[in-house]
């Protein structure tokens, strides 16, 4: 397993290309993206639980009911969401997919994300395809990685190599996400793909059980989107055997999704709106899955937490109270508190009670760029981590105005 370049691209069959269209008024700003394979691809997805859903959603979900795509198109800027016409709209993407390419309008992965409840006009989407399609790449990861980005400051790509049945197989992705990141399934927009030959169902198998442990652990503002999804397009051109059961070959790729998921979520969170630090909480010592879960996710959720880091102060009341109205069934008079970066690690509590440390310590630990946030909650053998961001003045001031 090593991480490569590439991106989205990096699996055998992917093309991708990012243009400026017109939906957003900053010329400079990418705001369409197209990613299409060689051949059809088997493809999983998992949506947002929000009750209001994105047009496109529904149209990506009922076209991948088959369990096959080709494309993914995606806008930025406009989340097409709340708008009477918005299923037309998200239809005529893959429409204008299936007209410039080979690709049928079936098969096409739509997705769109920016401001809600605004109507997207389909015209300046279509009078960029020309440039969108002539311009897809083996080498078009990055460009199509810049399109999908809203407030994101920081692009999101990364690709693994891996081994499966004798043969060399690639996963790659993109991603956007930096606010309304409080998932309940995944968060934000991720593509995937990966020239691995795995049956529809084992693909969905293998995402749905990866991101309860990743994307649903990831936090920046307590927000679900309406336009979450995360798709995989697996279209088997690596030439490995199809996995088509559990085993070897399937543990293999299970440990390459979670490499770029984990990845992924380390990214988003460090990009949250307005952060300047990532956060990750470990939990260890529970006596049982859910608990370490809730307990790390609860402690990555707090604003009073995720404010005490933004000013490096160890305030490590404020982790103990996140654990204690989680609803997690735990012993307090056992919980350990310790806090680490690259300047070292400082223990702040202990059995349930606060032990002396250096204030200066602490703070210089506290004013790295990564945090780890360490809680022992007994002796149980189970453990789990979240991640997130500091919660700044900046998160306010893009948020104040984000729609004017």
């Amino acid at each position: 397993m090593k991480i490569i370049s590439g991106g989205v691209c990096a699996a055998k069959g992917f093309r991708a290309n990012g243009v400026h269209c017109g939906i957003r008024k900053n010329h400079s700003k990418k705001d369409l993206a197209l990613i299409i394979s060689d051949v059809p691809a088997n493809t999983a997805a998992v949506y947002t639980t929000n009750l209001v859903k994105g047009a496109p959603l529904l149209v990506t979900k009922n076209n991948i009911a088959n369990g096959k795509a080709q494309a993914v198109i995606c806008n930025s800027g406009n989340a097409n969401t709340c708008n009477a016409n918005g299923i037309e709209i998200a239809e005529a993407m893959c429409n204008l997919v299936a007209q410039k390419t080979a690709v049928s309008a079936a098969d096409v992965v739509v997705a769109s994300t920016g401001v809600i409840g605004q109507p997207l006009d389909i015209t300046p989407i279509a009078d960029g395809m020309d440039a969108l399609v002539s311009g897809l790449s083996y080498d078009g990861s990055t460009t199509a990685a810049e399109a999908i980005m809203t407030t994101d400051l920081v692009r999101k790509e990364i690709a693994v190599e891996f081994t499966v049945g004798g043969k060399i197989c690639h996963i790659g992705s993109i991603a956007k996400g930096s606010g309304m990141i409080h998932p309940n399934m995944a968060t934000m927009l991720v593509f995937i793909t990966t020239d691995a030959a795995i049956s529809t169902a084992m693909l969905q198998k293998a995402l749905s059980t990866d991101i309860q442990n990743t994307f649903n652990m990831l936090s920046v503002d307590g927000d679900t989107s309406t336009n979450d999804m995360v798709t995989v397009l697996a279209n088997g051109l690596a030439g490995n055997p199809e996995i088509c059961q559990e085993g070897e070959d399937f543990t293999i790729f299970m440990e390459a999704l979670n490499t770029i998921t984990v990845s992924l979520c380390r990214s988003i969170a460090g990009d949250g709106e307005g952060a300047t630090k990532l956060l990750e909480c470990i939990a260890t010592g529970a006596d049982d899955q859910k608990t370490a879960k809730i307990c790390a996710k609860s402690v990555i959720c707090s604003s009073l937490l995720k404010a005490a880091m933004f000013g490096a102060d160890a305030n490590w009341g404020r982790v103990l109270c996140a654990i204690g109205y989680s609803g997690a069934n735990v012993d307090v008079s056992k919980i350990g508190v310790s806090f680490r970066s690259a300047k070292g690690e400082i223990q702040v509590c202990a059995n349930g009670a606060g032990v002396p440390f250096s204030e200066e310590k602490a703070k210089d630990i506290l004013l790295e760029k990564e945090i780890d946030i360490l809680i022992t909650l007994g002796d149980g053998p189970f453990g789990a981590s979240a991640w997130g961001c500091d919660l700044t003045y900046d998160y306010v001031k893009i948020n104040g105005d984000y729609r004017t």
